[in-house]
């Protein structure tokens, strides 16, 4: 496995590989990788005839106020990991690499980017699609991986992705719970252990949603208020947001019928944590 932290290093192994005729897959990561990581990384090698992996924690989708500067940062642990599962190369660029002095070029997905996580944290967005971006024309993968833990992450680069006719596929793996059912986050290290404890609500509030579902529930209103009822009994926790929305424009629904998403944003403590359930056509996806 190699790491290459310049332009020039990653192009020429790209020319390499591009030349060979090699399948690239992708996985964009900022670091301290978990089993969701490694489940991107894991299906990337089974598709592709190469796998690369970047380790870069993007300043430009953090707010002033946000955790930029303490954000968990380990190389060498997430070089060991990389190393074990085969990954070919790790790019690992600076951020004067990424974004050198003057640099002054974003990417915005309209509309998209202001709902739900984007409503609260105004810019993070735009941050990500920039750098997704920047790291597609950097390393021309044929696939790209992402776990649907982000799910409006994965709607807004698809159709950044389509408008913009690049030659990449998108591919959305299932979110990746703990053993509790904590949906995997490198922010969960930040959790003490009664946090940790009070964290499951947002699972809970899930699965509650997920049996009104089942038992005929079609009225998103009275699901939604269910869910924020029992989640503000959890004294840890405080709310940013609990939606129900379309699964392909992020628009909220008075009704689910065949698609939609339920996806809730909730601090326990200083720490916000998100998850999601995913209605679709073939069925409950959490």
């Amino acid at each position: 496995m190699e790491i290459a932290s310049t332009v020039n290093e990653l192009r020429e192994k790209i020319l390499a590989w591009k030349n060979q005729g090699r399948k690239i897959g992708f996985v964009p990561t900022m670091g301290y990788l978990h089993e969701g990581h490694l489940s991107l990384v894991r299906e990337s090698k089974k598709r592709s005839g190469a796998t690369v992996v970047s380790i870069f924690v993007n300043p430009k989708q953090f707010g002033p106020t946000e955790d930029y500067k303490v954000y968990p940062r380990d190389l060498e642990r997430d070089r060991a990991l990389l190393e074990k599962e085969g990954v070919d190369l790790i790019f690992y660029p600076p951020v004067e690499v990424m974004y050198p002095e003057g640099y002054r070029t974003y990417v915005e997905v309209e509309d998209l980017q202001d709902k739900l996580c984007g409503k609260s944290r105004p810019g993070h967005f735009r941050g990500v699609c920039t750098v997704v971006l920047k790291l597609f024309n950097l390393v021309q993968p044929d696939e790209a991986y992402f776990g649907w833990k982000d799910a409006q992450q994965v709607i807004i680069l698809r159709k950044m992705v389509e408008d913009l006719n690049l030659p990449v596929k998108i591919v959305p793996l299932p979110l990746v719970r703990d053993h509790d059912g904590l949906a995997l986050s490198s922010r969960n290290t930040y959790l003490s252990p009664e946090e940790r404890q009070a964290a499951l609500v947002l699972k809970k509030s899930l699965d509650l949603a997920e049996n009104l579902i089942q038992t005929g529930e079609k009225n998103a209103r009275q699901i939604r208020e269910k869910m924020i009822e029992l989640i503000s009994a959890e004294p840890l926790a405080r709310i940013d947001y609990v939606e129900i929305v379309d699964l392909q424009n992020l628009e909220p629904l008075e009704k689910i019928a065949d698609e939609a998403l339920i996806a809730l944003a909730v601090f326990i403590g200083r720490t916000r944590l998100i998850d999601n359930l995913r209605i679709t056509t073939g069925g409950i996806e959490k």
